[in-house]
């Protein structure tokens, strides 16, 4: 009687299994992380639609001693609109303030969320810093939530 040995090839179904539990695991993990790196990228925009803003009221001051309160005062066009940003600009109400609020188009975590930048004042100079808290923005809208907000408005 000969005996053959018989090598199997291949994976078994348990091996399969595993390999099927451990990708689920790591697409787990990625998944949230990629998700708010989107929702950070959506918001970004947004501060990179308010440097235009930011130029013309800093030459403003520099001009007139006094900050503006609309875009057409510095030569902006009464709104500023990205792919995910509804409109950016001047808030209309407080003098120095630089609105961007987000649309239907960004993530749902920030749709009709602002972020403001607010101009301040030192020795004739101007900069700007994120002020990211309730009511100092859009009425009717809350702030971008700090876990989106971009590396510069980080505090």
């Amino acid at each position: 009687m000969q005996h053959t040995s018989r090598k199997d090839h291949g994976f078994t179904l348990i091996e399969l299994m595993i390999v099927v539990a451990i990708i689920g695991i790591l697409a787990a993990i990625a998944l949230p992380a990629y998700q708010n790196y989107v929702i950070r990228s959506q918001v970004t925009e947004g501060l990179s639609l308010m440097e235009g803003t930011k130029t013309a009221l800093a030459e403003y001051y520099t001009n007139h001693g006094t900050l503006p309160v609309h875009n057409a005062s510095v030569g902006l066009p009464n709104t500023i609109s990205g792919n995910y940003v509804s409109s950016s600009g001047l808030n209309n109400l407080n003098p120095g303030l630089i609105v961007a609020v987000y649309g239907n188009k960004a993530n749902a975590a920030i749709t009709g969320h602002y972020l403001v930048l607010s101009a301040v004042l030192s020795g004739g100079a101007i900069g700007f810093v994120c002020q990211n808290r309730p009511g100092v923005g859009s009425q009717g809208h809350q702030p971008v939530d700090n876990k989106y907000l971009p590396t510069p408005c980080q505090t």
